[in-house]
């Protein structure tokens, strides 16, 4: 049978090793995490393509110099 190991027991025993045992669990556990995350990495989901995000929308030259002088109005500031 498995029993099933939480992570504050792992954490408790973990805690009672010496330096150089908690340093050789850290080595030993390190090159297994780094293949889990590798093998998650290639199964994610192919991500969207961006291209046409905007189609359909009406953004004038107008509309973009009005966000232009919000964004820029008051720059340089004084206070700085």
């Amino acid at each position: 049978m498995n029993k099933v190991v939480t992570l504050e027991e792992v954490l408790e025993v973990a805690q009672q090793l010496s330096l150089v045992d908690k340093v050789r669990l850290i080595e030993k556990i390190a090159p297994q995490i780094e293949r889990e995350l590798q093998v998650v990495g290639t199964e994610s989901q192919p991500r969207k393509s961006l291209r046409g995000l905007w189609r359909g929308l009406d953004i004038t030259e107008e509309d973009i110099a009005e966000a232009r002088q919000q964004m820029w109005g008051n720059f340089p500031r004084e206070d700085i």
